[in-house]
């Protein structure tokens, strides 16, 4: 609730109020984007590969396109570990843990990152890249097969590293769908006998 300004001191200026504004129309916008999952990634990805596009026709812009990836994998590690680290936690008795048998609690899997977070963070990083692209002066001269073979090392240990966390502390960052539970209606039906052939 807005207060009204006391006598003799103005109001909130009219950049500030314009700035409210622009605020209330971007968390609107991304409150009607957030149910629309694959869309949201159909349009990241075809801006990434407008990005990489560009980067291959100008033959520049490689160093630019080197933090991208170094960021999104970053980015991508956040989204498949676990809000509270298992590694940390096995020493404080405190903490909720992940289930390690079929008959204990069912815990849902809690990214550190979730996916709505980690789409904008993407989308947004492309668009900062993508008008990064547009100045020279980002433009900076390498040898780019080397930034090529250097990401992929990385990524790839980083990754080994990421699985053997996974293993370790029986964990999968990706659930298909939510488990079902049988009703009591369910259980009072009777099955359907199957049907056998007179002789």
């Amino acid at each position: 609730m807005l207060q009204e300004p006391a006598e003799g001191t103005s109001g909130p200026s009219a950049v500030v109020l314009a700035w409210r504004r622009l605020q209330q129309w971007h968390q609107l916008l991304l409150d009607d984007w957030t149910p629309h999952t694959k869309v949201r990634w159909a349009i990241t990805g075809a801006l990434l590969f407008t990005l990489v596009f560009r980067v291959l026709i100008c033959q520049g812009w490689y160093i630019v396109t080197y933090a991208l990836g170094i960021y999104h994998l970053n980015l991508f590690i956040a989204f498949l570990s676990p809000k509270i680290d298992p590694a940390l936690s096995e020493f404080d008795d405190d903490g909720p843990e992940l289930p390690t048998s079929n008959n204990e609690e069912f815990r849902p899997f809690i990214r550190r990152l979730p996916e709505f977070k980690f789409w904008y963070s993407v989308s947004k990083s492309t668009l900062i890249a993508m008008v990064c692209t547009m100045f020279d002066c980002f433009n900076i001269p390498v040898f780019w097969p080397i930034l090529v073979m250097y990401f992929i090392t990385l990524f790839c240990i980083t990754m080994k590293k990421q699985i053997k966390h996974m293993i370790r502390y029986r964990y999968l960052p990706f659930t298909h769908s939510k488990p079902r539970y049988q009703t009591h209606q369910d259980a009072a039906k009777p099955e359907a006998a199957p049907l056998v052939a007179e002789i």
